[in-house]
């Protein structure tokens, strides 16, 4: 079941701010350690994300970070992992194209969970993934990512035409504190990142720089 505070988090307190994904590693430590740094920085979401076929060392971190994303008042959405999300107790999923159906994913996760979904550049795909039960949906890239170097981009009005569909809308996609400002500006509630903090000298003080970006929209 996910943790309790996954209800207020998708009933009064929309999913926003800084919305930091993880990157891949094998040290469970350091990024406990990041993550914390992270979240001490203004960090509001967490996303776990890790494509390695490690079974038991995801499992391992992911309920690491349930743990520490618990004590600090912080969901953790897994992505693309139904079954993870579910044996760790995790606050939800993010949903991808190629993953399982919300309807899957709700009926595996129960009511209170947070389900994303991506729906990149395409506002066709926005209106039944959110008729089917999404709490929010996932727009980019808007910039270029090493992350995903092939990603379709994405033009600011998507933003400002996403906010019809009454859910929070996540950006992604090469996102860091210099470009972040004209996001928020054009709509959407949360800053999904993760070269920016990561590849950061000091974690906290980057996460803070996206963080304030909200404060003062």
């Amino acid at each position: 079941m996910p943790h309790e505070y996954a209800a207020s988090i998708t009933g009064t307190v929309q999913v926003s701010g800084l919305y930091l994904l993880t990157r891949e590693t094998d040290d469970t430590e350091a990024l406990l350690s990041a993550v914390a740094q992270a979240i001490g920085g203004g960090a509001r979401v967490l996303q776990y994300r890790d494509k390695s076929t490690d079974a038991g060392r995801r499992l391992e971190q992911a309920q690491a970070l349930v743990g520490l994303c618990h004590r600090h008042r912080v969901p953790l959405i897994v992505n693309d992992d139904v079954q993870l999300a579910r044996s760790v107790g995790a606050a939800g999923v993010h949903l991808g194209e190629h993953d399982a159906a919300i309807a899957t994913a709700r009926a595996e996760l129960g009511p209170s969970s947070i389900i994303g979904v991506s729906c990149y550049n395409d506002l066709s795909d926005a209106a039944p993934a959110v008729a089917a039960g999404a709490d929010y949906i996932a727009l980019g890239a808007f910039f270029d990512s090493s992350t995903k170097p092939r990603a379709r981009h994405a033009p600011l009005q998507l933003l400002r035409d996403a906010r019809q569909f009454k859910v929070p809308v996540v950006a992604i996609g090469g996102i860091n504190a210099a470009n972040g400002a004209a996001l928020v500006n054009a709509g959407a509630d949360a800053l999904a990142v993760l070269g920016a903090v990561w590849d950061a000298p000091d974690i906290g003080v980057a996460a803070r720089a996206i963080s304030s970006l909200f404060l003062r929209a």
